[in-house]
């Protein structure tokens, strides 16, 4: 893992955007620029070049050390992984931040399957209302685990904006997805789910709960998986060995992802609605250091990386694929 004193000189060099005017096809989301290209040679590709934004309660915060790079090749180690449960849109990663991609009718919907009642899930449980059209039985304690892991999707929303919980049978009601291919979606999704928690395991983790998008293949009703996938900014991660000891006392468990930075705001009054807190450069770097433990200890691998700005370097890549 990089030292502190790489981490901190990086903060100066942290990748907040691009700005390339001849860019066609261009969209900036909350955490990626979107280039979307077509030539009669390579057919429709999309640029996927992962930022080192942070965001929480669908707000961009400020920017991380190295969280790009990190997101990206955490993803591209679970999408190798589970290629043979569902096929991904991933085709190159010519750079540490950048995917390219086959493009994809994306179906406008966050899949979220949840192992445990925590979370935004625990928040509408607790104030008495359905998670995503799911009515859990009452009695149920913060932190514990399903019987059965939960489907709780929700639509996507647009930046800024809460994206909407919502039940897989209004999903179908309103013509978001047909019913032959959500029945695929849920079943992929479980399949990946079981997957992850079964990986995570024999790393001392949990895959407490987790997000998926989905798309179909351009002219065809395949489906493909589209997005990041078991990332500490769409999962929650929890220690294993501890987790029972401290859910019997009450305590939260040991968490190993982002559910820290949002911790970190509701204590600070701020839930997505107003002006988020300032980070301090402290906090950016303890941050950094956190993404890069859990990268670390969920795929085995060490994160290395170059301290000094990728603008250029990135920018080029992009560039060739004009």
């Amino acid at each position: 893992m990089l030292s502190t004193e790489q981490i901190t000189q990086q903060l100066k060099f942290t990748l907040s955007g691009l700005d390339i005017p001849e860019a066609k096809g261009f969209y900036s989301g909350k955490v990626r620029e979107c280039y979307s290209l077509k030539s009669a040679i390579s057919g429709e590709r999309r640029i996927l070049v992962a930022t080192d934004r942070l965001s929480a309660f669908d707000k961009i915060l400020t920017t991380i050390p190295f969280k790009g790079a990190l997101l990206s090749q955490m993803t591209a180690y679970w999408l190798n992984e589970t290629k043979n449960i569902v096929p991904n849109h991933v085709l190159e990663v010519p750079h540490p931040n950048v995917f390219v991609c086959q493009e994809v009718d994306i179906i406008p919907i966050e899949v979220v399957v949840r192992g445990f009642l925590t979370g935004s899930a625990w928040r509408d449980y607790s104030a008495g209302s359905p998670v995503s059209g799911v009515s859990i039985k009452p009695g149920k304690k913060k932190n514990e685990q399903f019987s059965v892991s939960l489907i709780t999707p929700s639509t996507k929303a647009e930046i800024g904006q809460h994206d909407i919980p919502i039940s897989g049978r209004e999903l179908v009601l309103q013509g978001v997805v047909e019913q032959k291919i959500w029945s695929e979606i849920s079943e992929k999704a479980l399949a990946l789910f079981d997957f992850g928690t079964k990986r995570a395991a024999e790393r001392g983790l949990i895959l407490v709960d987790t997000k998926y998008e989905f798309g179909l293949r351009k002219g065809s009703k395949e489906v493909i998986l589209a997005d990041e996938i078991h990332t500490q900014d769409s999962s929650r991660y929890w220690v294993l060995d501890s987790y029972k000891e401290r859910f019997a006392t009450g305590q939260e468990p040991e968490m190993l992802d982002k559910e820290f930075v949002r911790r970190w705001l509701i204590e600070r009054d701020f839930m997505g609605d107003g002006e988020a807190p300032e980070m301090t450069d402290e906090f950016r770097v303890e941050t950094a250091q956190r993404y890069m433990q859990a990268f670390e200890k969920i795929t085995g691998q060490n994160f290395q990386h170059l301290v000094g700005s990728q603008v250029e370097q990135i920018t080029e890549v992009v560039k060739s694929y004009f």
